[in-house]
């Protein structure tokens, strides 16, 4: 007995198939297409090393801006402080100053092998300044510059080291030692002596104070100065301890008067 149903359509049956077979067979996409193994490899590239002493100088306006460190100062060896300035007022109303600045005291071997000399290089620079009333003159004077050294004990004005002595002959007479039988003379003999006394003698005095003077400058001005640089001063003929100071004088002269100011600087023990 046949049985009832539906029959699908031969060609459509076979157009199903042919449509899921080429679904089943394709391949799956993806996002990343993958590296052709067919293609070459290929180096990677990098810029070319550049020879610095190749490279063509830099032009003033391609320098780099810099800024310039600050050069130190001279040193100046043996360095004193100096006090401050003095200065003093006149009676016909004018005022005198004096002053010192950069002192330098440095003690140096003398020339000499002598035990008592004493050698220094000293340097410094010494101003004054005068002013006066308005519509005054021009100051006219002298401004004197030098050393002092003092010494303990002082050998220059003395005798220094001397040898004394005296030698001398005295006559007289003495026994021989001979036994006599009767007194009389016949025991004595004369004798000959010759004294000889001697001594060595320093002489020595208290300590003196030297004046090393360096330069008078006569000027015609208000300010008036002088520079040391590099100058010795010695002494002979002190022993122990020296003692050494700067000094200044400035001198305002006139046809009725003179002023002077002095100015002494820090003593240096030696």
């Amino acid at each position: 007995m046949p049985t009832a149903g539906f029959v699908v359509p031969r060609p459509f049956a076979l157009f199903t198939v042919v449509v899921a077979a080429a679904v089943l067979c394709a391949p799956v996409a993806a996002g990343d297409p993958g590296i052709d193994p067919n293609e070459p490899d290929v180096d990677p590239v990098f810029a070319p090393a550049i020879d610095p002493a190749l490279e063509p100088p830099l032009t003033p306006m391609m320098q780099p801006a810099s800024v310039a460190a600050p050069q130190p100062q001279p040193q100046l060896h043996g360095l004193v402080a100096s006090p401050p300035p003095t200065s003093t007022e006149t009676p016909d109303g004018w005022r005198l100053t004096l002053s010192a600045v950069n002192e330098t005291q440095l003690v140096a071997a003398p020339l000499t092998t002598a035990l008592s000399s004493r050698s220094y290089i000293v340097g410094g620079t010494f101003t004054g300044n005068i002013t006066g009333p308005d519509g005054g003159e021009i100051p006219e004077g002298v401004l004197e510059v030098g050393y002092q050294i003092g010494c303990g004990v002082d050998m220059s004005t003395s005798n220094g080291v001397t040898v004394t002595g005296t030698a001398g002959m005295s006559p007289s007479l003495g026994l021989a030692g001979i036994e006599v039988a009767s007194p009389g003379l016949d025991g004595l003999v004369p004798v000959l002596t010759t004294p000889v006394t001697g001594g060595v003698a320093v002489g020595l005095k208290p300590g003196i104070v030297n004046m090393v003077p360096v330069t008078e400058k006569e000027f015609r001005g208000s300010n008036p100065w002088v520079l040391v640089s590099n100058f010795q001063v010695k002494i002979d003929g002190c022993v122990g301890q020296s003692f050494i100071r700067s000094f200044a004088f400035l001198t305002r002269s006139t046809d009725e008067s003179d002023s002077v100011l002095a100015y002494y600087g820090e003593t240096k023990v030696v």
